[in-house]
Formats: C-alpha cells, sequence, structure tokens
C-alpha cells in the first residue's frame, strides 16, 4: 500500500466517484486521506502476537462482569393512542410518512 495518496492517484479516485470538488476541497480531501492512510500504518504497525482472538472491542466482558443480555419479548405500551395523537398525519392507527421525492442525478455520457 501506498504511503502517501500522490495527486494522479487522487484525481483518478475523485474521477471514478464522479465527484465534483475546487482546487481547495481538492486539496484538503486529499490531505485529509493521507492522514488517514498514516493512521492505518500506524495500526498495522502494531505489533499482535500469534494466535490472538479477534475482538469487538479491546476490552473482555465475561457474564461474571457483565449482565445477561434481556429476552427479546413484546412489551404493549400503555397509552399508544397518546403517541399516534402527536403524529402531524395517521390513517387508521398507523403514521402517515410523506413520500420521499427521488431524482436521478445525471452523470457523464446520460442524455439530458
Amino acid at each position: 500500500m501506498a504511503e502517501t495518496l500522490d495527486r494522479e492517484t487522487f484525481d483518478h479516485l475523485v474521477e471514478l466517484a464522479a465527484l465534483e470538488l475546487d482546487e481547495i476541497q481538492a486539496e484538503y480531501l486529499r490531505r485529509e486521506l493521507n492522514a488517514q492512510l498514516a493512521s492505518i500504518a500506524e495500526l498495522a504497525a502494531i505489533p499482535i502476537p500469534e494466535g490472538t482472538e479477534a475482538s469487538l472491542h479491546g476490552i473482555d466482558y465475561p457474564l461474571s462482569r457483565s449482565a445477561q443480555p434481556r429476552s427479546d419479548e413484546w412489551q404493549p405500551y400503555d397509552d399508544p393512542d397518546g403517541i399516534l395523537a402527536q403524529a402531524p398525519q395517521t390513517e387508521g392507527r398507523y403514521f402517515v410518512v410523506p413520500d420521499i421525492p427521488h431524482t436521478r442525478i445525471q452523470g457523464k455520457g446520460d442524455e439530458q
């Protein structure tokens, strides 16, 4: 892996991602990406002993030190009508969610 992202490679990635950046934005983003690459290189340099198990976090939480997960049981709410009364619009006993207008972003080579 390259230690830094040169301008040519960066410009190629920007083109692939179909981003429109001015010079200031491009240089800022390239600098930030290079900082991230440096951080990844630092982490990769940490020696990890052979046989170390993967973990989602660095701390082991045995059952003796942490609570058991609660059972996944349905528990009815005391006042569902009170919640429905706060909604801007309902239909029957359901919330009405406004439609999100979908637009298509035109890319290079698309018909206008």
